[in-house]
């Protein structure tokens, strides 16, 4: 992996108020630890930063320079926190290293190829595993482990015990950890089609109207009442 420069400058002091007056400066505080003695320096934010566009998930291997100060030394970046609403960087830890030494370090997981499955039957590519911690050398901290999904038709698992790493790199992992899986595609909802309902209409009730047979049996009646009443 090639190598970044960082300058740092001593500082004097510790504590929030000390921060927050850097911080309004332009710089972060940061810690450097690993070698003699634990050292508090500023770092330039933007700098950092810029080192770290394009490498999330990978362990940086850095050159510090101390500004004002001849020499270098190897460090890489082991943390860092950021402000949680602003998402402003507030400190940085540098860990010194040494060149003939082996650190353990985060790599990014990268999947390389198409997968079978996602090919030729619409499967699902999962990334499972997106960092691998590995043991090596500093100047052998690999940018990135390649993952070859090529081979995975649904129902697969790429795991750990089937990526292929760089001479003298060593993954800490456990081998039957899963990296990448393909899953069936995702059922189509079918939706019912909406039937309007239609209503009932309700039923009228009229007056009957008498039979034919009805209406000539009642005539004779009526005529009857109607002479009684002449007497």
């Amino acid at each position: 992996m090639a190598m970044q420069e960082l300058t740092i400058q001593r500082r004097d002091g510790t504590g929030k108020q000390i921060a927050k007056r850097l911080r309004r400066q332009g710089v972060v505080p940061a810690i450097v630890y690993g070698g003699p003695k634990t050292e508090p320096v500023t770092v330039d934010p933007k700098a950092v930063l810029r080192m770290i566009a394009g490498h999330a998930g990978t362990t940086q291997l850095l050159t510090l320079k101390m500004d004002g100060e001849g020499g270098s030394r190897l460090a890489i970046i082991r943390a860092m926190q950021f402000d949680p609403v602003t998402e402003r960087l507030l400190h940085v830890d540098l860990q010194e290293v040494s060149a003939d030494r082996p650190i353990t370090v985060r790599v990014a997981v990268h999947p390389v190829g198409e997968a079978i499955g996602v090919k030729d039957t619409k499967g699902i590519l999962s990334l499972v595993l997106h960092e691998l911690e590995v043991s090596c050398l500093p100047r052998n901290i690999p940018e990135r482990i390649d993952a070859d999904v090529t081979s995975l038709a649904i129902g697969d698992v790429l795991t750990v015990a089937d990526l292929t790493v760089p001479e003298g790199v060593r993954i800490l992992n456990d081998p039957g950890q899963a990296i990448a899986t393909v899953s069936p595609p995702m059922a189509e909802e079918v939706v019912a089609p909406v039937v309007a309902a239609v209503a009932a209409e309700p039923e009228v009730l009229t007056e009957r109207k008498p039979k034919e047979g009805e209406a000539a049996a009642a005539a004779p009646a009526d005529d009857g009442k109607k002479a009684k009443k002449e007497k």
